[in-house]
């Protein structure tokens, strides 16, 4: 994850309402807890936001979408792995709904109109992803993005992937709690920290402290 030359704007900063909420949402089946894997730029920034959502009860940076043999930083980041940099995220049903974290993952997170980067990254480890671990999940997802690109939410259409989820790798030990253990990085700073800024400000009641163990 490098500066690039220039001032990245980043999606979520940049709006003071979040986009509208999901048509369609899953309903809350009794479930204590459930499982989203989402892809939308560097790791860093997707982890600190969704470790701020309540009803979120655990979060993992890591890679998904190539084999386990090349699930290391090093070898995603020569861009030949068919990972990208992902998130998983725990989280209670019964306080936050899927839809909702889509919502924030379109609002907040990342620009879903970016093909294979955000902002300074570039590559397909970078790329824009929903990784599904259910059929209703599936269904959401999609269901979502076409309500969003029929209502031009975004000046330019949504190249998020929805895929399912064969397999999660947990990142290396280094990049979890990256923002939280790093607050005064350069990258977190200008990447980051407007997303959390952003998180709070489009959604108060959802929002949480976190502060890493």
């Amino acid at each position: 994850m490098l500066l690039g030359r220039g001032k990245r704007m980043v999606m979520g900063a940049e709006r003071k309402e979040p986009i509208p909420a999901p048509a369609i949402d899953e309903p809350h089946a009794g479930a204590t807890h459930e499982t989203a894997v989402f892809a939308g730029g560097c790791f860093w920034g997707v982890q600190t936001v969704f470790q701020r959502v309540k009803g979120v009860t655990a979060t993992t940076a890591g890679y998904s979408g190539g084999s386990a043999s090349t699930a290391t930083y090093d070898q995603v980041s020569s861009e030949g792995t068919g990972h990208a940099e992902s998130v998983k995220i725990v989280f209670d049903p019964a306080k936050v709904s899927y839809g909702t974290l889509l919502r924030i993952f379109f609002s907040v997170v990342h620009d879903p109109t970016q093909l294979n980067r955000q902002g300074p990254d570039v590559g397909t480890s970078y790329r824009s992803v929903i990784f599904y671990t259910s059929p209703e999940q599936e269904k959401i997802a999609k269901a979502y993005i076409a309500q969003l690109d029929a209502a031009h939410v975004f000046p330019k259409p949504i190249v998020t992937d929805v895929t399912p989820l064969k397999a999660f790798y947990d990142g290396e030990d280094y990049h979890q709690d990256y923002a939280e253990k790093n607050p005064n990085n350069p990258y977190i700073q200008v990447c980051d920290v407007p997303k959390m800024a952003a998180l709070k400000v489009q959604f108060p009641d959802l929002f949480q402290d976190y502060k890493h163990k």
